[in-house]
């Protein structure tokens, strides 16, 4: 570890000084993160080492190098690992029998013979500041101590703003957490841009000719190309593409000449709305069903729900849209055929459908995690205790079979985020999904593009959630947060 970061631990400096020193100091020992501080805070960095430069040829520490060197010199060291590191370079390259002139045997001695020497070197330096009580000079104790002044971070926190806000998160172990899971989550968001990308601008089939029709000539096939950019070389339109992803302005499709932003941005919070009633409910339901049945093992309650689960979940979302219409909507007249917004009541329909899978997939993973939990000995103990059931399940059992809960939820929200459009168009519903369908036979890139993306975007929101959530249920996540 260290010697700079451990002295700073042991200070235990609260201040708001000392816990950027000592957040500073732990970040450059992380290789990612040291990039990222010191790039972001060039002109402290360079700053910081042109310090350490003149404290290291001026200060007390080079002196005492030089007196060390000197010293192991006079003891001729040099001398005695030159004459080792040649003896067995020696018996080296007779035993691999191996053939090398004298100067080339002399250059790789002379080589090894001064590594050493800067080895021996700097243990008898780490030994001298050991006796001694003095800190080994550092680029990382030169930066601590200096960000402990507070004129020196008054001056600087300016060019050095965005390296400061970073060590602050670095330094709050659950900001830190959030922070790399929303930086995952913009690789994430990158590879999913260029991955659609690429597979539209492979696709064989040909948006121009699609729109303009049969009867199109090259010369307007051309032009249509030319406006959208089409004729572009490939690098040249998947940075236009991430560019207008991360400016909220994908220009205008190709069919309908409409503003794709705009566009989304009315489609989206109606798939958006159907997906969170869905998973509402779905755990409303699930949950307790789930509970009750891995308490009841083996009655007909148990058997009756995961069989009615087995059930929801190998049914097909269209094939059980079309029999709720032809029940509800044209047999009984209950609830209308078409999803309207005027209507809440076109909304139960497409909720229930698109909610069923997850209805039943929650169900049984939380049976499965609670029948594990509930045979642990930490159960058997509280029992013991004199805990009562309601308690024990409460307490113990569920907050320890939540984890894998979360987990599921998280991926059938992605499932049901992009899968609803099955459901949309059964039920006539002008959401993101069956938009991006009606537009990929084109296939109208910048809608496509904006549709997935900005899609992507919300499932990592919602596993940066999830995985928050991870942390507030577990104790050993926090833990772990803690120690890096």
């Amino acid at each position: 570890m260290d010697a700079a970061r451990i002295t700073s631990e042991q200070r235990g400096d609260t201040s708001f000084s000392g816990i950027l020193s000592s957040a500073f100091a732990k970040m450059l020992t992380n290789p990612s993160y040291r990039v990222v501080v010191l790039a972001l805070g060039a002109p402290v960095t360079i700053f910081i080492y042109l310090v350490y430069l003149l404290r290291k040829s001026k200060g007390t520490y080079y002196t005492l190098l030089q007196e060390t060197r000197a010293q192991l010199l006079q003891d001729r060291l040099l001398d005695r690992l030159r004459e080792e590191s040649r003896q067995q370079l020696i018996h080296k390259y007779n035993f691999f029998g191996q053939k090398v002139s004298q100067g080339e045997l002399e250059r790789h001695t002379e080589k090894l013979a001064k590594a050493r020497f800067r080895e021996a070197v700097e243990e008898e330096m780490s030994r001298q500041l050991q006796i001694s009580q003095k800190q080994k000079l550092t680029f990382t104790t030169t930066a601590q101590s200096l960000i402990e002044q507070r004129l020196f971070l008054t001056l600087s926190f300016v060019p050095g703003l965005l390296m400061y806000i970073i060590i602050l998160l670095y330094s709050n172990p659950y900001l830190k957490y959030i922070f790399e899971r929303f930086v995952m989550s913009v690789f994430v968001i990158f590879g999913v841009s260029v991955l659609v990308f690429s597979i539209l601008y492979v696709s064989p089939m040909n948006p121009a000719a699609n729109i303009l029709g049969e009867t199109a000539t090259k010369e307007q096939i051309a032009n249509f190309n030319h406006v959208y950019g089409l004729d572009q070389p490939y690098l040249v339109q998947l940075w236009n593409s991430i560019k207008g992803i991360a400016t909220f302005d994908l220009g205008k499709s190709f069919a309908g000449n409409e503003q794709v932003t705009e566009t989304i941005a009315r489609k989206f919070p109606i798939t958006l709305t159907l997906t969170l009633i869905s998973l509402l409910l779905a755990i409303i339901i699930a949950i307790p069903v789930g509970i009750i049945s891995a308490t009841r093992r083996n009655s007909l309650w148990d058997y009756s729900f995961m069989f009615i689960a087995l059930i929801g979940l190998s049914i097909p979302s269209f094939w059980q849209g079309l029999i709720f219409i032809l029940n509800f909507s044209i047999k009984l007249h209950w609830l209308p055929a078409t999803f309207n917004p005027q209507n809440w009541l076109s909304i139960i329909m497409p909720t229930i459908v698109l909610g069923t899978s997850l209805t039943a997939a929650v169900a049984r993973m939380t049976r499965s995690s609670m029948l594990e939990v509930i045979s642990e000995d930490y159960m058997i103990t509280a029992k013991a205790k004199g805990l009562g059931r309601r308690q024990v399940l409460m307490k113990h059992a569920i907050r320890n079979a939540i984890i894998p809960i979360i987990t599921v939820i998280g991926l059938q929200f992605g499932g049901m985020l992009g899968g609803s459009a099955v459901t949309e168009k059964v039920f006539n519903i002008s959401g993101l999904g069956s938009y991006i369908i009606d537009k990929q036979f084109i296939p109208d890139i910048p809608s496509i593009m904006g549709g997935v993306v900005y899609t992507a975007i919300t499932i990592s929101l919602v596993n940066v959630i999830i995985d928050v959530l991870y942390a507030f249920f577990d104790p050993r996540i926090r833990t772990k947060m803690k120690q890096y």
